[in-house]
């Protein structure tokens, strides 16, 4: 007599209800960012000109930075640094400082995102290493903050400033005049948050760690390439083929490791921004408040539609780039969809703490508001 067969076990609908609960805790970004494409494409139906709403250049930077980190990642490259910075600053309070200043300075050269991209791992290993995880949360919204802020003073440090650089002709000098103020502002204050850290001694285990030499280089090779992407130097187009056919040599599970999500999340935000620049109402709404105060507006635009799109769309009714380009970098702290930045931070702190969010987005904001009105208020008197 043949055994029963076994029927396959099909989910109840208490089941498929708590996946999708977890997929969408887990992807709260990703969920908002396709409700909110999908609901202004109904006001604005998809056409050919969907295609122009995506940056390309950004995506494959993010891509192939992505892919290189994993790799990274994955040879325990950022435990070896982590070793290295514990060394070397020895204290709680110092290493945050050093974590958040790298990410500053990483922001004025490779770009806001790319810098998170790279030092937010490098921060957890530092914490993690030691111990010390109930400073995740704090240590990743000063790196945001500092990415986003620290990127003002350069052309190329974020996204909406190469833009409006461009766009208005601004003289490099007027340029680096204009967002001095803000900078330093925006120095000290960082300074001050992290001053508040205690200074607790820091332990990290003495485990050897020999990297492999040819990869190692191979992998800095790649990660130099995906720099040079954001430069300009070479078409992005080049890196999306290079970047892949190495690792499916060198290690092609890091491709398996990419934050695919986070890809879609700006694929679905550059769809929204798209559209909302489409609306006539938002338009003309927009060109009637720059009239008031450009400043002000630029900042609460970056509110709900970000600062590039914000960038892009008032652009075309104010010719005070001045106002302009300070607000929308200002703009850059605030909400989680202020700046793509911020995406990348949250994505990131919700992986390593298993979608723990809701004290994170409290603290987030906290700061982040915090950062916000105290920059505005400084700069609008500057402005008077």
């Amino acid at each position: 007599m043949h055994g029963a067969v076994k029927k396959p076990h099909l989910p109840t609908s208490a089941e498929i209800f708590h996946h999708i609960g977890s997929f969408v805790k887990k992807n709260a970004v990703l969920c908002i960012a396709t409700l909110a494409a999908v609901i202004t494409s109904c006001i604005v139906p998809p056409n050919k000109e969907y295609l122009g709403y995506l940056d390309f250049k950004t995506l494959t930077c993010l891509f192939c930075t992505l892919a290189v980190v994993c790799a990274f990642r994955n040879i325990r490259f950022f435990y070896a640094l982590a070793q290295k910075i514990v060394k070397l600053f020895k204290n709680s309070r110092a290493c945050i400082l050093a974590l958040v200043y790298i990410t500053f300075l990483g922001s004025m050269l490779i770009a806001n995102d790319m810098a998170l991209i790279t030092f937010l791992p490098l921060g957890y290993f530092v914490l993690s290493s030691t111990k010390k995880e109930k400073y995740t949360a704090f240590t990743f919204i000063m790196q945001n903050i500092a990415a986003n802020l620290g990127g003002m003073l350069t052309p190329f440090g974020n996204p909406q400033n190469l833009y409006l650089y461009t766009k208005f002709n601004i003289p490099t000098g007027s340029f680096i005049s204009t967002m001095l103020p803000p900078f330093c502002i925006s120095v000290a204050l960082i300074t001050l948050c992290c001053l508040f850290v205690k200074k607790e001694a820091l332990e990290l285990s003495e485990e050897k760690i020999t990297l492999p030499v040819g990869r190692t280089v191979a992998y800095g090779v790649l990660f130099a390439l995906s720099i040079v992407i954001v430069f300009r130097v070479i078409p992005f187009w080049i890196g999306l083929i290079v970047v892949p056919v190495a690792l499916l040599f060198l290690d092609r599970n890091a491709l398996k490791k990419v934050d695919y999500g986070l890809l879609l999340t700006f694929v679905m935000f550059f769809i929204f921004a798209g559209n909302m620049a489409e609306i006539n109402a938002v338009r003309e709404g927009f060109s009637w408040l720059l009239s008031k105060n450009p400043l002000l507006v630029s900042a609460l635009s970056c509110q709900v539609i970000s600062n590039v799109p914000s960038a892009i769309l008032l652009s075309q009714f104010t010719a005070d780039w001045r106002a302009l380009l300070v607000g929308v970098n200002i703009g850059g702290v605030g909400t989680l969809i202020s700046s793509l930045a911020s995406l990348i931070t949250f994505r990131e702190y919700t992986a390593r703490t298993n979608g723990k969010a809701g004290k994170y987005v409290l603290l987030f904001s906290a700061f982040n508001f915090g950062f916000l009105f105290l920059l505005t208020l400084a700069e609008s008197l500057l402005f008077l």
